[in-house]
C-alpha cells in the first residue's frame, strides 16, 4: 500500500541553507527510521538502488501553498519558528508497518536534528486534505480498480527537477519511454500486479511546457526538467491498456519519476484533465 505522508515541522533554531539539500534530508529520514528500527535503518542506508521511499525538499508552508512546483533550492537559511512541511512517500507495506510506532508515539517536544538545527514534528498527515494535496494513501488494488479505462488524456506536472538515466548519462527530456517505464518499473516491483512494456506503444506527447533547472550541492550538479506535459492515448487501444496507463499516471503521486527520488527530485503528480476523450 503506497502512502504519501506529510510531516509538519517547526525549526526551533535557524536551518542553514547548506543543510537543506537532499543528502541531509535523506540522513534525517534514516534517523527517523532508526529511532524505531535500527536494523531497518541500517538496511535502508546500505541500499543503493530500488529504494522503497521518496522524499521531498523541505517546504516553507506559505511559499509552497497553492503552487504546483515546489521549492528545491534554498539560498537562505530558514528562520526559527517558520512552519514547514516535508513529504515522505512509502511504497512498501512492510516499511510503513515498521514505522507505525513512530507516527503513533510522536512527541512534538522531541527535537530532531537537521545539521545544527533542531526540528519539532508537530503532526503527520496521511489522508487527503483540502489544504495539502500531497497527503494521500491507497492500496495498489484500489489504485488499479479506480483507474479509468476510457480517459485518454494524461496531464502530468514535474514539481521538482526530474531526470532519467540514459545509458551512462542523465537525460532531462521526459519522453514517454522515460516517464512511463520509470512508473511501470516501480509499479511492477511493489504492487504485485504486473503491467507489460507494450502499453507504451499507444502513448504520445501532445503538449509540453517544461524547462530545465540546475540543482547543485557540494558534490555535484544535476540538470532536470520542471513543468507540465500532456500525453494522449491514441489509436484503437484495448480498455485494459488504457486502464493500466491511467493507473501509472495516478501512481506518480507516490512513486515520483526518474532519478534521485529519495533525495527530493523527480516529484510528479497527475493533474485532472480539463477534458477527457472518452
Amino acid at each position: 500500500m503506497p502512502h504519501s505522508l506529510i510531516l509538519n515541522l517547526i525549526p526551533t533554531s535557524p536551518i542553514p541553507a547548506g543543510y537543506l539539500t537532499g543528502k541531509h534530508l535523506h540522513a534525517l529520514f534514516l534517523t527517523l527510521v532508526s529511532s524505531v528500527d535500527q536494523e531497518l535503518g541500517d538496511r535502508l542506508h546500505a541500499q543503493t538502488i530500488d529504494k522503497a521511499f521518496t522524499l521531498s525538499p523541505l517546504q516553507v508552508t506559505q511559499k509552497s501553498q497553492g503552487k504546483q512546483q515546489l521549492q528545491w533550492d534554498h539560498t537562505r537559511p530558514i528562520p526559527a519558528e517558520t512552519p514547514c512541511w516535508w513529504r515522505i512517500s512509502l511504497l512498501d507495506d512492510t516499511l510503513f508497518g515498521n514505522l507505525t510506532p513512530l507516527w503513533l508515539n510522536l512527541n512534538p517536544n522531541h527535537p530532531w536534528h537537521l545539521g545544527p538545527a533542531d526540528l519539532q514534528i508537530t503532526s503527520v498527515l496521511g489522508t487527503p486534505q483540502s489544504t495539502q494535496l500531497w497527503a494521500n494513501f491507497s492500496t495498489y488494488a484500489q489504485l488499479y480498480e479506480q483507474a479509468s479505462d476510457r480517459d485518454r488524456q494524461i496531464d502530468l506536472t514535474f514539481c521538482t527537477p526530474t531526470s532519467f538515466r540514459q545509458s551512462q548519462y542523465d537525460s532531462a527530456l521526459p519522453t514517454r519511454e522515460h516517464v512511463f517505464n520509470s512508473l511501470r518499473r516501480r509499479w511492477n516491483q511493489y504492487s504485485g500486479i504486473e503491467f507489460p512494456d507494450t502499453l507504451l506503444e499507444s502513448i504520445f506527447p501532445s503538449f509540453f511546457d517544461i524547462r530545465t533547472e540546475l540543482v547543485t550541492d557540494s558534490r555535484s550538479k544535476f540538470i532536470g526538467c520542471v513543468g507540465a506535459m500532456n500525453f494522449r492515448i491514441l489509436g484503437d487501444v484495448d480498455p485494459l491498456i488504457i486502464k493500466q496507463i491511467n493507473t501509472l499516471a495516478d501512481f506518480a503521486l507516490y512513486s515520483g519519476v526518474g532519478r534521485k527520488t529519495p533525495m527530493g527530485l523527480g516529484m510528479a503528480r497527475r493533474l485532472l484533465s480539463k477534458k477527457s476523450n472518452e
